[in-house]
């Protein structure tokens, strides 16, 4: 045997300088979806709420954000979290999510992957049954349920913040589609709800279309933004923003009832069904008395994962009739990374490539 390949057996940890900045996360996946969850080395952000923090972000580190967000630590449709403290003392922790674009108000594919790690990293006490988490998220608390069977986590359910309809039936004209109908709703991020069956696409809410996919789904949403005055939310101005376009169809398997595919930021593909995405759908159905209390639905992604999303109540909002909705899926454990950033690397704040 070579020395050079004792030295590969002995030596398998990289020691970097002094000076290099490095982060720990623990990345994870909920339906196919990723989620990055920086654990150390993020440097302390300031303020006395989400909404602070989400802004001192923005305007003192965007530039990790796109180092852990882009190539080559990345990619187009990487997604990230960043723990912080809660509101108040009846919280159990803030959570801020990352993007290719930026920072979304609510993602339910995360607060099920941070609450399955919660119990996974026994940062609670951990019981037999459900274990409760309130979780500070930019759009409001978010109160999760993680079931717990002979030690492990089976899944996930957690309740939205109050969701609602702004308009339904709306229609848009956009380029090289033409007049497109749509539904637009909130669940703790603005939608467009497409419905496949009401608009006649040269596509399919499969990965055979997934360029067509993004390309149709940033043009309603640009649409959209420059057409449609109501995307306000009632109380807080740093959420009134589309996030993304949702389209809906028929899933192939007679089990599950109906089929999304979102995209969402810069034309990010979700892997999953989107769970503040079936939030606002359970508040369409609500309105349009397809979905009552004690019922639910089962919605596909474009990976064939599943999500089960139901109605818990209703109550105002500010202007609007919403309802608190509950969605449930599971998230999985994909690895650990201490990322290194040379600060001499002309790369270090990343890049995309699609």
């Amino acid at each position: 045997m070579s020395s050079t390949y004792q030295n590969i057996l002995r030596q398998t940890d990289f020691n970097p300088p002094a000076a290099w900045l490095q982060i720990k996360t623990i990345d994870m996946h909920t339906g196919g979806e990723p989620l990055r969850v920086i654990v150390s080395g993020f440097p302390e952000l300031k303020g006395s709420s989400v909404l602070d923090y989400r802004r001192y972000c923005k305007e003192n580190y965007d530039h990790l954000r796109m180092t852990l967000m882009f190539e080559p630590r990345g990619h187009a449709d990487m997604y990230g979290c960043i723990l912080v403290p809660p509101n108040d003392e009846e919280g159990d922790f803030g959570i801020l999510f990352l993007h290719n674009e930026g920072y979304s108000t609510m993602c339910g594919h995360a607060i099920i992957a941070i609450a399955t790690l919660a119990v996974e990293m026994n940062w609670i006490e951990v019981n037999e049954g459900d274990n409760q988490l309130k979780i500070d998220a930019p759009c409001g608390r978010i109160t999760a349920f993680v079931l717990v069977k002979n030690g492990k986590v089976t899944g996930v359910r957690f309740h939205c913040v109050p969701s609602f309809v702004v308009g339904l039936e709306r229609t848009v004209e956009v380029q090289g589609l033409g007049k497109v109908t749509y539904d637009l709703a909130y669940g703790g991020a603005f939608y467009v709800y497409v419905d496949m069956e009401k608009n006649s696409f040269n596509f399919e809410l499969s990965s055979d279309s997934y360029r067509s996919l993004i390309s149709a789904g940033m043009n309603i949403k640009k649409a959209v933004m420059q057409e449609d005055p109501e995307i306000l939310h009632p109380f807080e101005e740093d959420l009134s923003f589309l996030y993304g376009t949702i389209f809906i169809g028929n899933s192939d398997k007679p089990e599950i009832d109906s089929k999304n595919v979102c995209i969402f930021a810069e034309g990010e593909v979700d892997r999953c069904p989107t769970g503040s995405g079936v939030s606002g759908r359970m508040a369409i159905h609500k309105a349009r008395n397809e979905i009552d209390f004690g019922e639910s639905m089962t919605i596909e992604s474009i990976t064939g994962s599943v999500f089960k999303g139901s109605v818990v109540s209703e109550e105002y909002y500010g202007p609007f009739m919403a309802v608190v909705p509950q969605v449930e899926g599971t998230a999985h454990i994909t690895g650990q990374h201490t990322f290194c950033i040379d600060p001499n690397d002309p790369m270090k704040n990343g890049f995309v490539l699609r």
